[in-house]
């Protein structure tokens, strides 16, 4: 079996694998960071949202093979020294989550919308959002999470 090696989270990581074992599996079970949930297994949902080298990805779409020598940033990697995130204090703020089976891909996702975007409109938000499905809060509290962390305001 193959050996894949990575920076997960900021800290330097490998394991053997199978060639078919997905990036998903790998955090999982492998490194027992549960934060990244598995919803789907088809792509659709987005729970399994991580950034790899800085960008967002559906980490059931990728092979832990494809991150050989990346850096992987999980939901849990986001806290520092204690503190969560912008963006996950602004979910928490805003009500953005409600059963939070969806809140990791959601987190993550919109991080990376920020990234990209720092200044986006309701519908540039609403249409980051189209890979990531939230059956629970009519994502309109998601939306306003993202405008707080957007316009550097604090609830």
């Amino acid at each position: 079996m193959p050996t894949v090696s990575m920076a997960v989270n900021g800290k330097d990581v490998s394991g053997e694998v199978e060639g078919r074992t997905l990036l998903v599996e790998f955090i999982r079970k492998n490194l027992r960071l549960t934060g990244t949930h598995v919803g789907c297994d088809t792509s659709q949902c987005g729970a399994c949202v991580v950034h790899v080298n800085g960008r967002s990805v559906k980490s059931c779409t990728m092979l832990a093979v494809e991150a050989e020598g990346a850096t992987v940033t999980t939901l849990e990697g986001l806290v520092k020294d204690g503190k969560m995130h912008p963006m996950q204090e602004a979910f928490r703020d805003q009500h953005g989550l409600q059963c939070g089976f969806c809140t990791p891909g959601m987190v993550m996702s919109t991080i990376d919308l920020l990234r990209v975007n720092p200044d986006p409109s309701e519908a540039e938000i609403r249409d980051w959002l189209e890979g990531n499905i939230c059956r629970c809060t009519g994502y309109h509290n998601i939306v306003k999470a993202v405008q707080q962390v957007a316009s550097g305001d604090a609830a």
